[in-house]
């Protein structure tokens, strides 16, 4: 059987302002129902599949178990980084895990973002690097080339694959290429792109990084063995962590490798890089109009509308060529050719000072999510949604007094000694000061609006008490 390792620790600022630091572009449901990073789960499931192994980070968490929970996939574990040091060393530490119980185990390395339509057609990939892996190879997955793309990495092959399910040997990795030498490769028919997803056994990639990357293992291996156990997590020991290398899995071991393999692969891939991959990937019309939301195309060519706003409405006239991202904080417009350049704009929102470069609308914690619908002086109105069986933590503030509304649902809600049943249309105060706590013992999700007054409003005047969720 093989393990997936699903990497999603990833900050996705190219699809700014959907995908933001705190809720990148793998948690959102970008062409389906789904979110990317629910649709490679349920890809890389079934009989020849153990259950996944998720590395991630933090903040991100509790948003990989729910989303895993809502499809109906318990992960193996959930390894927490410390902090992101790239992809070598979350591979390594991958690897150190499940060499616990099975050193020869397949894993499958593959990031969480991608977009893969055909799962039967991949699946059929891997059942051909299979056998190469067992026999020690380090296998990777390289796409065959639609157009002269200068935003991947490219493999170099002895020969031109053959249009079929192959192993092939790797003569080595290239840079992204200049425009130039993108139309030079795609010309001669003997490059992929690199897709970043990768095939060998615990042994021959724990193997690699002894010959290639030595100095690495220590500190991965402390950073596995004095984990700790958090809730079902594993949050790898930071102190070792911190001294690992920021450096992909491509420069530590399989640009130095000699047992490289390739599976070429043809039935659709992207790594959804900008806006303009978006575009390609979604459903458009005779003209090559996408929309999304509550959007509204006229006389419009190659465009992309997208509302994310649930009381917006976008409407485009005449645009060709053109991108529009409507988010309740946010809006983007840019020439569709040019959509790689969205990651200058955030980093001038970051200088500016202004949080919606990293912050995303909706705040999601581990018992569900908030949004901000009205601040103003001295004031903040919010929109909560509390999960069934979830619970906020026991807390008090030191600037804000808050009024509950219930919504709809049912809420527990605890102020000092007292503890009461709230239902739809009937609401609480909390004075200042006062200890409290809000719960969901129903089966629904449970929605109430919250009306903050007082001179500050920050998230961080908050003072815990207990916490299921074990937050500082």
């Amino acid at each position: 059987m093989i393990t997936p390792v699903l990497l999603c620790g990833g900050s996705g600022t190219r699809l700014w302002p959907l995908s933001r630091r705190s809720y990148p572009k793998q948690f959102a449901a970008l062409l389906s129902d789904e979110s990317l990073f629910q649709t490679s789960a349920k890809r890389l499931s079934g009989p020849d599949y153990a259950t996944p192994l998720v590395v991630t980070n933090a903040e991100f968490r509790f948003i990989v178990t729910e989303q895993l929970a809502a499809i109906g996939v318990d992960p193996a574990a959930v390894l927490i980084e410390p902090e992101g040091r790239n992809t070598a060393p979350a591979v390594l530490a991958a690897a150190l895990w499940l060499e616990k119980t099975d050193p020869d185990a397949l894993m499958l390395v593959a990031p969480s973002d991608h977009v893969i339509p055909d799962a039967e057609a991949f699946r059929a990939a891997l059942d051909a690097g299979t056998p190469a892996a067992q026999a020690g190879r380090l296998v990777t997955f390289g796409i065959t080339p639609t157009h002269a793309e200068t935003g991947y990495g490219w493999l170099e092959l002895e020969t031109a694959p053959n249009g079929g399910a192959e192993v092939l040997d790797l003569i080595r990795f290239v840079e992204k290429p200049d425009a130039e030498n993108a139309k030079i490769m795609l010309d001669q028919g003997r490059f992929l792109w690199n897709a970043g997803i990768f095939l060998f056994s615990v042994a021959t990639i724990l193997k690699a990084f002894e010959t290639h990357a030595p100095e690495m293992i220590p500190a991965a291996r402390q950073a596995v063995e004095q984990g700790r156990t958090d809730l079902g997590f594993l949050r790898l020991a930071p102190e070792p962590w911190a001294g690992l290398d920021d450096i992909s899995i491509d420069y530590a071991v399989m640009e130095r490798a000699d047992n490289l393999s390739v599976v070429p692969y043809s039935a659709g891939w992207s790594d959804l890089g900008d806006w303009q991959a978006v575009l390609r990937e979604m459903d458009r019309d005779g003209d090559g109009v996408a929309t999304g939301g509550n959007a509204l195309a006229i006389d419009c060519h190659d465009t992309l509308l997208r509302s994310e706003a649930e009381a917006m409405e976008l409407v485009g006239i005449g645009l060709d060529g053109i991108v529009v991202i409507a988010m309740p904080d946010a809006v983007l417009v840019a020439d569709a050719s040019r959509s790689q350049e969205v990651k200058v704009a955030v980093a001038a929102l970051k200088a500016k000072g202004a949080k919606q470069a990293t912050a995303f609308p909706k705040d999601h914690r581990p018992w569900g999510w908030f949004e901000t619908l009205v601040l103003g002086g001295r004031f903040q109105v919010k929109r909560i949604v509390v999960h069934p069986g979830a619970a906020l933590s026991l807390q008090s503030h030191h600037h804000r007094s808050e009024h509950w509304i219930v919504v709809s649902g049912t809420a527990k809600v605890t102020i000092g000694d007292e503890v009461k049943l709230l239902s739809e249309n009937q609401s609480v105060y909390v004075p200042l000061g006062a200890t409290h706590r809000m719960e969901n013992p129903g089966k629904v999700d449970m929605v109430l609006i919250e009306v903050q007054t007082g001179s500050y409003l920050g998230e961080d005047d908050i003072v815990r008490y207990e916490d299921v969720y074990a937050r500082d």
